[in-house]
């Protein structure tokens, strides 16, 4: 009786071990898109699993097994992988997910890889037994979304707007403002497009450095007597042009965190560049207008007052340096 007693003892321990080695892990629906409609299917079921649960995958009704299924198992799964055609719309719009979790009581993970590079991916419950794949973004939703990304990057950028104002005071007739401008936008969009599109890859904390310095050496051009006039002030627009391609480094970067949608890269890229400048444009309408008004005003300004801004500008602008620079030997 001893024995049989042990015996047992034995089989529950032995039990109960394997159980903890390998313990409930949910099942796994990988989709992968191969192109031309075709879809690599993978699904993993854990070897240990409770009474009830049979489950299996949930693909939408025109997929089509195209290839026989192979089945491998490794310590802990059970591996199926089969081929399947769903047609020319592949699984966008479609929904995807794993049958019987109801009865299981345990969620399924279901991954899907498109063929346009997105992934998509979640938990699926027996509340919840499927996933939309969603489609692509709408043109005019890119459109809508990158444009209203350029105007509040612009707006929200002091530098970028210190350097503009101080664009606007060098070039002082409408004209050559016009002129200035536009060779600021031509730099910038030539540098965005470069490194949005990953033909440039330059670190972030350099650029953002280099522009506080631009602002930094057109304040003290500002500051300088314009009795002798530099090259500077006579070609405002190839200074312009020259620190614009630096610029545009800074506004790849806020580019990037967001990402490219997959398919409208071009529209994107467009948008965000016309947000820029129609928020560059509203900047400089506003900066323009108030000087116009300021003339107007009949108060005599002493010629120091007139350097305030100018000084204010290289005072902040040397602040953004030097905080910049630091930040570099962190």
């Amino acid at each position: 009786m001893r024995a049989s007693l042990r015996a047992a003892a034995l089989v529950v321990l032995a039990a109960a071990r394997a159980g903890f080695a390998h313990p409930l892990a949910p099942s796994l629906l990988e989709l992968r898109e191969l192109g031309a409609g075709r879809v690599e299917v993978a699904w993993k079921t854990p070897l240990l699993r409770p009474r009830g649960g049979d489950l299996a995958p949930s693909l939408p009704a025109r997929c089509r097994p195209v290839s026989p299924a192979t089945t491998t198992r490794d310590e802990i799964a059970v591996w199926r992988r089969w081929t399947a055609d769903c047609g020319r719309e592949g699984l966008v719009g479609a929904q995807v997910g794993v049958s019987g979790l109801a009865d299981s009581g345990l969620p399924a993970l279901v991954r899907v890889t498109l063929a346009d590079g997105r992934l998509v991916q979640g938990v699926v419950t027996g509340a919840r037994p499927s996933l939309a794949v969603p489609p692509l973004p709408r043109p005019r939703d890119v459109l809508r979304d990158y444009a209203r990304l350029g105007v509040d990057h612009i707006l929200g950028g002091p530098d970028h707007l210190l350097f503009v104002f101080g664009l606007v005071l060098l070039a002082r007739t409408w004209r050559r403002v016009a002129a200035t401008v536009t060779a600021f936008t031509a730099g910038h969009s030539v540098t965005l497009s470069l490194a949005a599109l990953e033909f440039v890859t330059v670190p972030t904390a350099p650029i953002e450095m280099l522009i506080a310095a631009s602002v930094l050496v057109l304040a003290a051009e500002l500051a300088r007597e314009p009795d002798r006039p530099t090259l500077v002030r006579r070609r405002p627009w190839a200074m312009a042009a020259t620190f614009g391609l630096l610029h545009g480094l800074g506004f790849a970067a806020a580019l990037a965190e967001t990402g490219l949608p997959h398919g409208e890269i071009p529209l994107a890229l467009l948008a965000f560049n016309a947000g820029i400048e129609a928020g560059q444009l509203a900047f400089v309408l506003v900066v323009l207008a108030a000087g116009r008004l300021v003339r107007r005003v009949p108060l005599r300004v002493p010629d120091r007052a007139r350097r305030v801004p100018v000084y204010a500008m290289g005072t902040l602008a040397a602040f953004w340096w030097w905080e910049r620079t630091a930040a570099l030997f962190r």
